[in-house]
């Protein structure tokens, strides 16, 4: 049966779409990677500006290091976000969502707020001045997947709240 949501209505905006930004800090070395989230990042323009940005690290620096490289990334992060962004965390200790209860939430947000951000973060995970800056964290999983697969599983699940939203034939329960 498909999820009903009371009263609702597809995502309406009165003067612009939604833009929502991927943001990944560092490359994804695997092609599969790359043609399954070119996939879904095709899908998404049908419902919002999407816009993937992704954040080249400097050499690496010794693994021992741990804090300055993400006191680095988050440098080269920070530049890029306004103030004005709603900063959402795909952090392994973020709130835990189902697939619905994401497209509520992502509904939600797109009401309040007219850009909204998903980062992804290093190896390492964030530092704690970008703690600081998010407004919320989501875990997409207790499990822990490499940041390269994070892209995709994350646009795909992007894609599937968007349909649920508009109530399209994409999810199943």
């Amino acid at each position: 049966m498909r999820p009903s949501f009371a009263g609702a209505h597809p995502i309406l905006y009165p003067t612009t779409m939604l833009k929502v930004t991927l943001i990944q800090l560092g490359k994804t070395h695997f092609k599969f990677v790359d043609t399954g989230f070119d996939e879904f990042a095709s899908r998404l323009k049908h419902y919002c500006k999407f816009e993937s940005l992704l954040i080249e690290l400097p050499s690496r620096l010794k693994s021992n290091q741990i804090e300055q490289i993400k006191k680095n990334e988050a440098d080269l992060l920070l530049a890029k976000i306004k103030p004005n962004d709603y900063i959402i965390l795909l952090d392994e200790n973020g709130k835990t969502l189902g697939s619905v209860a994401f497209a509520k939430h992502l509904e939600k947000l797109s009401i309040q707020h007219s850009h909204i951000c998903f980062v992804i973060g290093g190896a390492y995970g964030f530092s704690q001045d970008v703690y600081n800056r998010a407004n919320a964290k989501i875990s997409l999983s207790e499990m822990t997947f490499s940041h390269q697969l994070i892209r995709l599983i994350f646009a795909e699940q992007l894609y599937r709240a968007f349909t649920i939203i508009k109530n399209e034939p994409y999810h199943h329960e």
